[in-house]
Order: C-alpha cells, then structure tokens, then sequence
C-alpha cells in the first residue's frame, strides 16, 4: 500500500525524518488517496496538512466567505502560502500579511486579494479593542501579532492559531472574548488522532487540492538541507523545501 506518515514523534525524538526507508508504529500510518502524488503530498508537507486543519476549524466553526476579509500571518511560509491557496480556492478574499514585502506579487499570485506589511497590522498603542476590521484569520506568528488581530475581528470572528515565529506569549485583556464573542481555536498536526488526520487528507486530495505548486516549493538533495535549515530558522526562505532522496 502506498502510505504517508505526519507528524507524531518522527524527525524528533524518533528518526528518520530524512530517510529512505523507516519503520514506524501502524498507528501513525495515512493511507494516500490516489487523487494525490507522493510528491504533491510531501510538498503539502506538515505546513500543508496544518494550513489545511486551520481553514477546516474556521469553516466548522462557520466564518463565511461573504462576511469580509480573511487575515493570513506568516504569509510566506509554508502553513502562511497553503491557507492562502485553499482559502482563496474556496472563494474567500484573503489579506496576507508578511514581513517580506518584495515578495507582494508572488503573494498575489498564490491566492492573496491583498498583502499588509506586519507593521500596518500589528497594534502598539496597547489599547484593549480596535476598530474591527476581520471576518477570521489564521495565525502562524503569535506575540503581539495575534493580540492585535484579536482587538480587530468582527463581532463572532475567530482566529485560527497555529504557530510562535513572533512570540510564544500573549498579553491582553478579555474584552475581545466577551465584549465581541470572538473566539481564538488552536490548531495541532503533530498529536492530531489518526481518524482526523486522515480526513483532513482526503481534503487536501480533494476539495483543498491545489492544481499549482510549482511556485511554491524547491527541490534540493539530501546534502543541500545542511544549508537550507540556517536559513529557513532566519526567516529567509519563502514557500516549502521538498527534498529529493536519491
């Protein structure tokens, strides 16, 4: 059978993340559905199938393509460029904010309505509400990043949180939650029960497939990861590094 493995313990305290062949416990083991490659699945990687889980908790939680804008952090990364993809597939307008703003066009190329620099989102006046602004957005960055985008939902928003490239802490009032009913949803792929990782698969097989990722990966060897990891813990990289093991 062709199958695939996400997170759980694997490239952690459990190797193999870079090898040929492993052997791992069954029950972390996904079936690949056929309407998907090999490839196309390790390019989605765990930032896809995350990405994927984020937009899947907003929609379940019924943020609406009609009641505005989507904000998406982190936008240039992996889980950032997939929710922009799938959001806009499925019709939403999406805002992507990014610290690299060269990169505005390839964003809008990916999916993105528009792109903010994080400076134009992020609140430093400390002020416990801002004028709301968002439908729902999904998170990779943390911090302050994601208080201020608290402040500024909807009445009802939410905000899917997935990530800590900014900060790992928060520090905020609860007037959001009780004054506005927004709603913050937290987003795990590493510990997700198998049953719901393999339904979230089958999306991405399907209703969440995106038909081009050649924009957003490079191919590089198994000797080229030793200089690409520097990098990507910089900040420097944009999109997925899909590694080709000879």
């Amino acid at each position: 059978d062709e199958v695939v493995v996400f997170g759980y313990d694997l490239g952690m305290n459990h190797s193999g993340g870079f090898s040929q062949y492993i052997r791992v416990p069954k029950n972390w083991v996904l079936k690949k559905p056929s309407s998907i490659s090999f490839k196309e699945v390790m390019i989605y990687g765990t930032a896809g199938i995350t990405a994927a889980l984020c937009v899947d908790k907003l929609l379940k939680y019924g943020v609406d393509k009609n009641n505005g804008e989507i904000l998406v952090t982190g936008a240039t990364g992996g889980v950032g460029l997939f929710s922009i993809a799938i959001l806009s597939k499925l019709g939403f307008d999406v805002v992507a904010v990014t610290g690299k703003t060269k990169e505005i066009e390839f964003l809008k190329d990916c999916g993105a309505k528009s792109v903010m620099s994080r400076t134009e989102v992020e609140d430093t006046t400390g002020k416990p509400l801002l004028k709301p602004r968002w439908n729902a957005a999904i998170d990779a960055v943390g911090g302050n990043i994601l208080v201020s985008i608290l402040k500024s939902l909807k009445y009802g928003g939410a905000v899917a949180c997935c990530g800590l490239a900014q900060s790992p802490n928060i520090h905020m009032t609860v007037f959001p939650f009780i004054l506005r009913g927004v709603s913050l949803l937290g987003v795990d792929s590493v510990e997700l029960p198998i049953e719901k990782k393999d339904e979230i698969l089958n999306k991405i097989a399907t209703i969440y497939k995106i038909e081009n990722l050649d924009n957003i990966y490079t191919e590089i060897g198994l000797e080229e990861i030793k200089n690409v990891v520097p990098k990507i813990l910089k900040g420097e990289v944009v999109g997925r590094y899909l590694v080709k093991i000879d």
